[in-house]
């Protein structure tokens, strides 16, 4: 496959019933109307995937069940979207997880494949079931309702589902406790998860801004594509063009803000010979030597809520450039 060609991937996330399948048969639906190949992949908990039979057969598939996709399967899951890419080409990805899926860690498996995948992470778009979601909010109940609110602070976009369930009263209230725990995430009203596509995707579409850069929030016919440049992402991949020094990069993770959760990556250090593969998470840096197999490129995936993927860009050029100039 042309590396140079990224499929883009949209991870949809959501509690159990909340309708994420329902809109995964919708944005297929969508996608094959403009002529394109769509790749689904789906998670369950259990040993059977009953959404997989409401999935058509002509569409290629991958099922990751018998465990959650962020712990247990998380491994199969980079290895299933490799090869998906691979073998059947597809012009676009879904990835369905289960609702007991932790958002972070979802971000977390998919973008594994970035280092040796031709995949650009476009977004997270979480459903939320209104009437249930409303409930859960009241009575502040639980680990689902930590759950549900991590889902949510995560997303690109969030998608107020079976909004006909609750008086506008309730969904004004709901809204206002959704901006709370992400103020960044466009939040769509929908019944049966039925919107405008185009705009979801944002095909184009300019995202609308404050004179702060911040995404102005509509409930409909305008909202910002998943992945614009506002800034305010879950995910951000670098591609390095040239080796770096590895103090200064160290130094670089060292300064993080703490919005950043996770990273990881393949790097060239120009003051060794050897090639490593780097971890951070928990404000903890590790490196592993490594001498990967093919032609890999240079690359690091930051994850986290919400911070400047621009602010990290400019660093990270800033690092390459001060490489070349050490070079003269």
């Amino acid at each position: 496959m042309d590396k140079t060609i990224e499929v883009p991937v949209y991870l949809l996330s959501g509690f159990l019933g909340s309708g994420k399948t329902t809109l995964l048969q919708r944005l297929i639906a969508y996608w094959q109307d403009l002529g394109l190949k769509p790749g689904v992949i789906m998670n369950e908990l259990g040993d059977v995937n009953l959404d997989g039979l409401l999935v058509e057969k002509e569409v290629p598939t991958a099922e990751l069940l018998g465990g959650c996709i962020c712990c247990t399967v998380r491994e199969d899951l980079a290895g299933e979207l490799a090869m998906l890419v691979e073998r059947d080409r597809p012009d676009v990805i879904v990835i369905e997880a289960t609702g007991a899926a932790n958002p972070i860690d979802l971000l977390d498996s998919a973008t594994e494949t970035a280092m040796y995948a031709g995949i650009e992470i476009k977004g997270l778009i979480t459903v939320a079931d209104a009437a249930h979601l409303l409930d859960m909010a009241r009575s502040r109940g639980g680990r689902t309702y930590a759950l549900m609110q991590d889902q949510i602070r995560c997303a690109s976009l969030i998608l107020l589902n079976k909004i006909d369930r609750v008086s506008e009263e309730e969904a004004v209230e709901l809204e206002e406790a959704i901006a709370g725990w992400n103020p960044y995430a466009p939040i769509v009203r929908t019944v049966r998860c039925e919107t405008d596509l185009a705009q979801l995707l944002g095909t184009g579409f300019t995202p609308q801004q404050t004179a702060e850069g911040v995404p102005i929030k509509t409930q409909s016919g305008g909202f910002p594509m998943l992945g614009s440049s506002h800034g305010h992402v879950t995910s951000y991949t670098h591609r390095f063009t040239r080796p770096v020094d590895s103090e200064q990069f160290q130094a670089l993770i060292d300064e993080l803000p703490r919005e950043i959760y996770r990273a990881k990556g393949l790097l060239t250090f120009s003051d060794t010979a050897s090639r490593f593969l780097f971890q951070y998470a928990f404000r903890e840096l590790d490196f592993i030597k490594v001498t990967p197999q093919g032609q890999l490129e240079d690359m690091a995936v930051f994850i986290g809520e919400h911070f400047s993927a621009a602010e990290l860009r400019v660093k990270l050029e800033a690092l390459e450039a001060s490489g070349e100039e050490a070079d003269r």
